[in-house]
């Protein structure tokens, strides 16, 4: 009876240091943090896969690249999928799980922590309470779309294609931009606040950028098309 017992804790135990933390978990790199959210970028070899690690919050993913992959949450079944480049989801925590990824293409994405996501769930549940149509649907910009994706812990998530010299509109709420194509974009018209970003926002694919006070109207200042990912916090 005794050295059943003893199997048994000591399996517990095997199982319970299997799961580490976001934040020890390889393949993660904490790339920006602040009193809203926790950024990582993640990346992970074709034919590999993470430890089983946590995500304590809720949190929004913006996938680089296409890969294939099998998502194994602790207790659950595994669920096979495929990802196409700048698909965007949310995910509710907590939860462990860990990411194989099939011998063909390599997992590249960004992962946003909503850090506040308890006092977020309590939000209003649309963005706009006179407009609730308004949280979903496709914009049409001076040169470009904004597809409102979703709002999810009071947060809208929209894409923005903007073909050159494309324009995307003004916010004054705080919003994180998420390259999802390499991007320089030039902000137009007076600084919004004392803080805000400088003339330009030139960034890889995947390179973050925060701006606590929104973005001045951005132009797309390539040739190509720029594709990027807003979350606007209220």
């Amino acid at each position: 009876m005794h050295r059943c017992v003893s199997l048994v804790l000591t399996a517990l135990l095997l199982a319970a240091a299997a799961e580490v933390e976001i934040t020890d978990e390889p393949h993660h790199h904490l790339i920006f943090s602040n009193d809203q959210v926790r950024v990582f970028n993640v990346e992970i070899p074709a034919g590999s896969q993470t430890q089983m690690h946590w995500h304590r919050h809720d949190y929004i993913y913006v996938t680089l690249g296409a890969t294939a992959l099998s998502n194994e949450v602790e207790g659950k079944p595994p669920v096979m999928g495929r990802l196409q480049d700048g698909e965007t989801g949310f995910a509710p925590g907590p939860f462990a799980h860990l990411v194989r990824i099939s011998a063909g293409q390599p997992f590249h994405n960004i992962t946003v922590e909503l850090s506040q996501d308890e006092k977020l769930r309590h939000s209003p549940e649309h963005w706009d309470q006179a407009h609730p149509e308004e949280d979903r649907g496709l914009n049409i910009l001076e040169g470009g779309t904004q597809e409102i994706l979703f709002v999810k812990d009071g947060v809208r998530v929209s894409e923005i294609d903007l073909q050159p010299n494309g324009m995307a509109p003004m916010s004054k709420n705080p919003q994180l931009l998420v390259p999802i194509t390499d991007v320089h974009l030039i902000l137009q018209g007076p600084a919004i606040a004392p803080h805000s970003p400088p003339g330009d926002v030139d960034r890889k694919s995947g390179e973050v950028e925060w701006s606590d006070h929104g973005f001045r109207p951005l132009m797309n200042h390539t040739n190509a098309v720029a594709k990027f990912v807003i979350l606007e916090f209220h």
